[in-house]
């Protein structure tokens, strides 16, 4: 045991390393498609200004697009919905589990965030891949929210509202977008209380 105990601290520390690299890579990278736009920045360049090589940035990320694409909000937004309490209704459930999300994230996190947002909405390549990784987490949702309600994946009740929940957050990722100094966890907190209250008008 006393040979294999130092091992630990070394292990996190390897790991601690590779996040600041993946993170100054993609922060190298979004500093540049703002300077130069998507389009014309290349991996090299971004390599030069991380000051890694080229091929390291692919270590961390497979394509040019996942340093637009690439974050780990998914996963925890998902494991936070995981964790609601199973009496909690659904829009309760993704109003929790948005609002905890959210609220990790630091100033510098979500000013990333909405960098990368913008990028998203704007380059068409990145429009596409966004849209196909949204729809994909609809349908995990989808499932989720069904297993906690009892009902099937494709009962026309969870589908609908799933829908009107992802419609919403998309809208506001929109506003976002346009806003800068839009609230994004009040915005996405309000609109999502208007659908529960059965969006009066």
């Amino acid at each position: 045991m006393t040979s294999s105990s130092p091992a630990a601290p070394t292990v996190g520390i390897r790991e601690r390393k590779k996040a600041r690299t993946r993170a100054a890579i993609q922060r190298a990278a979004l500093r540049l498609f703002d300077e130069r736009g998507y389009d014309a920045t290349t991996v090299e360049q971004i390599a030069e200004v991380a000051e890694v090589a080229p091929s390291t940035v692919f270590r961390y990320f497979a394509t040019k697009e996942d340093l637009v694409l690439s974050d780990a909000y998914d996963p925890v937004f998902l494991e936070s919905l995981r964790s609601r309490p199973a009496e909690l209704p659904p829009i309760p459930t993704l109003r929790a589990a948005l609002r905890e999300t959210l609220a990790a994230l630091t100033p510098d996190e979500l000013a990333e965030a909405r960098r990368r947002t913008v990028l998203m909405l704007s380059v068409p390549t990145l429009r596409g891949l966004s849209f196909a990784n949204f729809v994909e987490v609809m349908r995990t949702v989808t499932a989720l929210l069904a297993e906690r309600t009892g009902r099937g994946a494709d009962d026309p009740a969870i589908r609908a509202l799933t829908g009107a929940a992802f419609g919403i957050m998309l809208d506001t990722m929109v506003r976002w977008a346009d806003e800068p100094d839009l609230d994004l966890v009040a915005a996405l907190d309000d609109a999502l209380g208007r659908l529960e209250a059965g969006l009066p008008l």
